[in-house]
């Protein structure tokens, strides 16, 4: 382990060196550098590099970018660029507290039998424990990661989940040994959490959409018969869904208003009907949404509000969004982001039958001699304590996200499956996929921004189809509210700021409030070689192999990408904008991410798939999958309430509901 320590003559450098990217906040740019050295030890050294050679250090780049990032994460920093994280008006007198710490029960309290085991408290995970403790179960939900405050995470610019600073996202997984590992083909990297190619989305409580930004998009009916569309480019895995949008309409609808969401009357063009209109009006809308609305429709295009997972009034005993700056990677400090840890875990416990374990993995899942599941084998650590306890189950519920469903799946050998549960013909983990986005940052010569939250209003869904030459499309937005260290960022990578300097400084105050962004996700047309594997060598703490993950995005996805760009990039300038910087590049390695899907696709026939349209896995009538492992394509929009939908299509099929 390199030693973290810097000595104070290395130290006395460094802060000269930050002086060079921020002038003027050298003690507080090295107290930053200093306080992380813990937790990324390494760091140490290129640091040492960075004290002695300066600007010809091979590390200087990422140096200034982490200083730089550091400073304008600084409360200190926010007034120079106009950003605040409160409301205009003050926060709610007085803020409530939502109830963050539920009745939990300690590994040595664990019942030995349950009527279902819970893996993962998600979007999907929440769902089966609500409708299972409301159907009559006994249920036990499992949960990897910890159940923190909303203090904790609705503050930290620079651990944020959607931040990319190298630190570990407070969202979790914050465990340096929770690896997973990268292969390219050629050579096998472990990765941290930490890391880009790790694919994180979150490890707690109610999962991702603890933090999620909350676009709650349904999928249109051609998502569902993008093969039949298409065709199945060649390379590619293109297949239809078993299900259509008519049999997910209901759940949409189930969704929508036993979570809460807000918007415009539909989703614009392609999308299906809706039996029920949303619960609630869209969420405030800025400035940028009248500058972007002119600019479509100069360019022909049809906008609609972006349905969102937030109260635009009070819904269900839960307060009205208060647009304060911080939303995407945030736990809402007012509880008008609605997720599973806020909706369907409570109603959950409220029945008495639901119980949660946090800080627990599921190591593998439990087969009789028949082949029949019969439990799982849990195991955790606790006070520096490793501890193991089998706990049978009459069903399990698998929902832990596509890449450690997979891991679970593969990890559980038995004599009659020994690739894993599920696996005979080699499928579990094939087909990752998350999205590759497009998009467009354009600079005005006026004031565009007012930085009030949660940011995306208004998008065009109008080339999530019939786009000549494309396999499919995506919607475009305008993006969240970003913190000052992102967007820092974000005009570096487009090249519209120095990386350090006054010239950097002065950049940020001129250009925040002058800058808007365009993204959205682009349908992916998914490879069987793009996967997830476990990697026997390498295990976490508990021994557990890890995920191993390998392949790439299809040239049809960067085809659809860079189309996607080229439109926001018309926008924008439609709309004004006097220099337009395109998203581009070809990404390293799968798609994951918080989108992650595709790993356990559910289909007709048990060659082709590994679970039937209604989750349950082959071969096995007793476990059932329901996450974003089951789609068989992610759609061109964010997926989350999707996820919601055929969960409660699942969960209705256990209980007869």
């Amino acid at each position: 382990m390199p030693d973290p320590q810097l000595d104070d003559a290395t130290a006395m450098r460094l802060r000269e060196r930050v002086d060079e990217v921020v002038p003027g906040s050298s003690a507080a740019g090295v107290d930053f550098l200093l306080s992380v050295l813990p937790e990324r030890p390494e760091w140490a050294a290129r640091l040492r590099d960075v004290a002695e050679r300066g600007s010809a250090s091979e590390h200087w780049d990422w140096f200034a970018e982490l200083v730089a990032g550091g400073h304008w994460a600084d409360p200190a920093s926010w007034p120079a660029v106009g950003w605040q994280p409160e409301p205009l008006d003050g926060w709610p007198v007085p803020v409530p507290v939502p109830t963050d710490r539920p009745v939990t029960v300690h590994p040595s309290e664990l019942a030995p039998r349950y009527d279902a085991v819970v893996i993962g408290s998600g979007a999907g995970g929440g769902v089966a424990a609500c409708g299972l403790a409301e159907a009559g179960r006994r249920v036990l939900v499992v949960e990897a990661g910890a159940w923190p405050d909303t203090a904790t995470l609705a503050h930290d610019h620079l651990r944020n989940p959607r931040s990319d600073w190298g630190l570990a996202p407070l969202s979790g997984p914050t465990d340096p040994l929770d690896l997973r590992v990268t292969d390219d083909g050629r050579t096998h990297l472990p990765i941290r959490p930490a890391d880009p190619g790790w694919n994180n989305n979150a490890s707690t409580a109610g999962g991702g959409t603890r933090v999620y930004g909350a676009q709650a998009w349904r999928f249109a009916p051609l998502d569902f018969r993008m093969a039949t569309t298409y065709g199945v480019p060649d390379g590619s895995a293109l297949a239809d869904w078993p299900i259509d949008y008519d049999d997910l309409e209901p759940f949409y609808t189930r969704a929508e208003w036993e979570l809460g969401v807000s918007g415009g009357p539909d989703d614009g063009r392609w999308s299906g009907h809706r039996s029920r209109p949303l619960p609630m009006p869209p969420v405030r809308s800025g400035p940028s949404r009248e500058r972007l609305a002119a600019g479509a429709t100069a360019l022909g295009l049809g906008t609609v509000h972006v349905p969102l997972l937030v109260n635009s009034t009070p819904w269900l005993g839960r307060r009205a969004c208060a647009n304060c700056g911080m939303c995407v990677g945030f736990a809402c400090p007012v509880d008008a982001k609605n997720g599973s840890q806020n909706t369907m875990l409570p109603r959950a416990f409220a029945t008495g039958r639901a119980q949660i374990v946090l800080d627990t993995r599921a190591a593998r899942l439990r087969t009789d001699a028949a082949g029949r599941v019969v439990g799982v084998t849990l195991v955790g650590t606790v006070d520096g304590n490793t501890w193991q306890q089998d706990v049978d189950a009459a069903e399990v519920v698998v929902a832990a996200g596509a890449i450690e469903s997979a891991r679970l799946l593969l990890n559980s050998r038995s004599d009659r499956e020994p690739n894993g549960i599920g696996n005979g013909n080699d499928l579990v983990g094939r087909h990752l996929q998350g999205h590759v986005y497009g998009g467009a940052t354009g600079v005005f010569d006026d004031v565009v921004e007012d930085l009030v939250g949660p940011g995306p209003s208004i998008a065009t869904t109008d080339r999530r189809h019939g786009n000549d030459g494309i396999v499919g499309g995506g919607m475009i937005a305008n993006e969240f509210v970003a913190t000052p260290s992102n967007t820092y960022r974000y005009l570096v990578g487009a090249g519209l700021l120095p990386r350090t300097g006054r010239a950097s400084t002065d950049g940020m105050r001129h250009l925040v409030r002058r800058t808007m962004r365009l993204m959205g996700p682009v349908q992916e047309v998914t490879s069987a070689d793009s996967r997830v594997r476990v990697d026997d060598r390498i295990v976490d703490r508990h021994g557990i192999p890890v995920a191993r993950l390998s392949g790439s995005v299809h040239a049809e996805d960067l085809r659809a990408r860079d189309a996607t760009s080229a439109l926001a990039a018309s926008w924008l300038r439609a709309a004004g904008a006097l220099t337009t910087v395109e998203v581009g590049g070809t990404p390293v390695g799968p798609s994951g991410g918080q989108h992650q899907a595709g790993t356990l696709r559910m289909g007709s026939d048990p060659t082709n798939s590994v679970v039937d349209d209604f989750g349950r896995v082959w071969g096995h009538d007793n476990l059932r999958v329901a996450d974003g492992s089951v789609h068989v394509t992610n759609g061109g929009v964010n997926p989350v309430l999707t996820i919601f939908a055929t969960a409660m299509r699942t969960v209705a099929h256990m209980t007869g509901g």
